[in-house]
């Protein structure tokens, strides 16, 4: 174990979580259909799949909570969401971001409106279409017929009987083609963001087929093929019924598959960036930290601390060095003379110069580091 390293440990931690969610799912799939009464047996090749994601996302989001910043903002989103004193006020910016960030998408309206369109399209398409499919597939949800009323359905909640409804009601319209409103959703989205990256040189540039063409072909081609059967056996007399059922599970299950490691998974990590929000939030009310050069408000004083902590985690040392002002020692201010270093101090000092404590280049805010950096480069030249 002494050669195993902290990316083995990592992993190993990863791998449990990843079991443990994945046999968390297969246990509610057996109880929910009561011990598979009402699962599917046709459905397996769904449920092995989203197994397989399950198990995936685990491992990869375990593995990306354990990167040091990814881990710090983590700990720290969950504590200042907690702290007693801004719970309130939290709770209410939740529901507000829940709201605006993610039913609405208006973080992506304010950047595109036609972009915002085809994402919030997508986005619900999809949550109306996995809302769905996975308790159907289940077994978690099923219709069976009420005795002596062959006219009407019954709905099932893990086994539970619920409310009924007439077969041919529009409530029984808009629930049995509940997929099929989704697949117009999600097609629409597919159609904006294609013709975005077809036309706008800027998207164009930077596009990658694995990352930005294979997820708007796997939407699609899952919509296509699920409308495709909605038509065969309403239409067509269930004509080609069986090719097009094969097909629309092999898009599906690819794209099941592939969840975890395209594009797809900023779902899962978006989520995250409330705590974010939070954090940055509560820090600022917490205070700001000041330029040790300026003494302009520039990040949070709890940021700028944690910045520090994970730069020491990850090896990277900006602390004060031996070429650089000794602790308690002053900066260079603007005008002084020319540093032959970022924060080296001019030799000698002008008289009345203010004095200065910098343990660590991050107490420069990013203005001072700049102005630094030309004052150090300018010294280069006049050597």
């Amino acid at each position: 174990m002494s050669g195993f390293g902290r990316v083995g440990i990592d992993r190993m931690k990863a791998l449990g979580w990843g079991v443990l969610f994945t046999a968390v799912l297969a246990a509610l799939i057996i109880a929910g259909s009561r011990t598979l009464e009402h699962f599917d047996a046709a459905l397996v090749g769904y449920t092995f799949a989203v197994l397989f994601a399950t198990f995936a996302i685990t491992y990869r989001y375990a593995m990306w909570l354990q990167r040091p910043p990814t881990k710090k903002y983590w700990k720290r989103g969950w504590q200042v969401f907690f702290t007693p004193r801004y719970l309130a006020r939290n709770v209410r910016h939740w529901v507000a971001r829940v709201t605006s960030d993610f039913a609405l998408n208006r973080f992506i309206f304010k950047r595109d409106p036609a972009r915002g369109l085809a994402h919030w399209l997508i986005m619900w398409g999809c949550v109306i279409a996995f809302a769905i499919t996975f308790p159907l597939v289940f077994g978690w949800i099923h219709f069976e017929t009420i005795p002596g009323d062959l006219e009407s359905y019954r709905t099932y909640v893990f086994g539970f009987a619920t409310s009924s409804f007439k077969i041919h009601s529009l409530v029984a319209f808009l629930i049995f083609h509940g997929l099929v409103w989704s697949a117009f959703l999600v097609l629409g989205g597919v159609m904006l963001a294609m013709r975005r990256r077809m036309r706008e040189h800027g998207a164009a540039s930077v596009q990658r087929f694995a990352e930005d063409f294979l997820p708007l072909i796997l939407l699609f081609a899952i919509s296509i093929t699920g409308l495709m059967l909605t038509a065969s056996y309403t239409w067509m007399k269930g004509y080609g019924y069986d090719f097009l059922a094969i097909l629309h599970a092999i898009t599906v299950i690819f794209t099941l598959l592939w969840l975890p490691f395209g594009k797809f998974f900023h779902i899962f990590q978006r989520p995250a960036q409330l705590g974010v929000a939070f954090y940055k939030d509560v820090g600022a009310l917490e205070g700001m930290a000041k330029c040790a050069r300026c003494s302009n408000e520039y990040a949070p004083q709890i940021q700028i601390n944690d910045l520090i902590d994970v730069e020491r985690s990850l090896g990277y040392q900006y602390e004060v060095s031996p070429l650089s002002p000794p602790r308690g020692e002053r900066v260079p201010q603007a005008g002084e003379g020319s540093p032959s270093s970022g924060l080296r101090p001019p030799s000698p000092p002008r008289a009345g110069a203010k004095e200065l404590v910098v343990d660590h280049y991050q107490r420069i805010c990013p203005a001072c580091r700049r102005t630094l950096l030309a004052l150090s480069q300018g010294a280069l030249w006049m050597k």
